[in-house]
């Protein structure tokens, strides 16, 4: 046997053990999976740009809302609890926080959240949560906060949505991004006028909002129940 024929009868066993492995679309699946999660530097670096996730600041927070607003159409959010739905309309002339509300809402920040605080015949207050995933939500989105705009003549009326103060210091009063807060009060709550911004109204489910107001409360005027925020979506 000539040294050549040795070499193929030796290299057709090894061609025929890799073939039985994996088929084409498996490789190509182990490849994504590995590009995925390590970054791959096969991916092509313009890519990688668009697929950072943005990540707002105290920096950039208001040029993106101003740039954000330019563009929207829409201007109601309809919120889901266990007690049913409720719906609000926007501002237009509150440019910052009916954006800021609105990219919220369409991240999916609001989902899951809660209704934590319950003040009776005053507020009901939502955003916030009593666990990690909240916590997260909001690194990943970013930390910053929202000036105060309280001249554009609305009043705490009832049904009026707001947006409360940070409590971490804060001498300016600006607006915490995550939480917000609806009067319940009748005709309305006008001693918060002038200190908080009122950003929207509840056009259509106050009776919800009623509900939720009467619910049982703890310590903290946290519900005695949790009430989540079952889903909030734009209305587009």
């Amino acid at each position: 046997m000539t040294i050549r024929n040795s070499f193929r009868l030796a290299i057709l066993p090894l061609i025929f053990l890799a073939s039985c492995g994996e088929s084409p679309k498996e490789k190509q699946k182990s490849t994504v999976k590995a590009e995925v999660k390590k970054d791959s530097v096969q991916i092509d670096s313009s890519e990688i740009e668009k697929e950072k996730e943005f990540v707002l600041t105290e920096e950039n927070a208001i040029d993106f809302f101003f740039e954000y607003q330019k563009d929207l159409k829409v201007d109601k959010v309809k919120i889901t609890t266990r007690f049913g739905s409720f719906t609000v309309q926007l501002f237009d002339n509150v440019p910052y926080h009916k954006a800021n509300f609105i990219y919220l809402t369409r991240k999916g920040y609001f989902n899951d959240t809660q209704f934590h605080r319950v003040v009776k015949n005053f507020i009901i207050q939502g955003g916030n949560s009593d666990d990690r995933k909240t916590g997260k939500k909001r690194s990943e989105i970013g930390r910053y906060l929202l000036p105060p705009d309280t001249r554009k003549g609305h009043k705490h009326h009832r049904g009026v949505i707001s947006m409360p103060s940070s409590e971490i210091d804060n001498p300016h009063m600006l607006a915490s991004p995550y939480e917000f807060f609806i009067v319940v009060t009748k005709p309305g709550s006008y001693h918060l006028d002038g200190e908080f911004t009122p950003f929207g109204k509840v056009i259509e489910g106050m009776d919800v909002v009623d509900k939720i107001n009467s619910v049982k409360i703890g310590e903290g005027d946290w519900p005695s129940q949790n009430i989540y925020i079952q889903k909030a979506e734009v209305i587009e």
